[in-house]
């Protein structure tokens, strides 16, 4: 798995005590979990399904796939590499 993933958000759990974000990445492949804690997902917002978020420091459990970070997708993030 990349480093970074762009991944589409398919549900928002919020039952529970933890609640958590299932998404798919854009290239296909298994589905990628993160906690909705703040030390993990980086912003004050929860996202909603259809919503095209970044996750990062992926790794493989015996659950699935669960990303470590995980923040919105921003403009800045669609622009190519500046030339030097």
């Amino acid at each position: 798995m990349a480093e970074t993933v762009k991944a589409v958000v398919q549900k928002v759990v919020r039952d529970g005590k933890h609640p958590y974000v299932v998404a798919i990445p854009e290239q296909g492949g298994e589905s990628i979990t993160i906690t909705l804690e703040k030390r993990v997902w980086r912003e004050s917002e929860d996202p909603n399904p259809g919503e095209i978020v970044l996750l990062s420091k992926i790794r493989k459990n015996r659950r699935g796939w669960r990303a470590m970070r995980g923040r919105f997708l921003q403009p800045s993030d669609e622009q190519p590499a500046k030339e030097q």
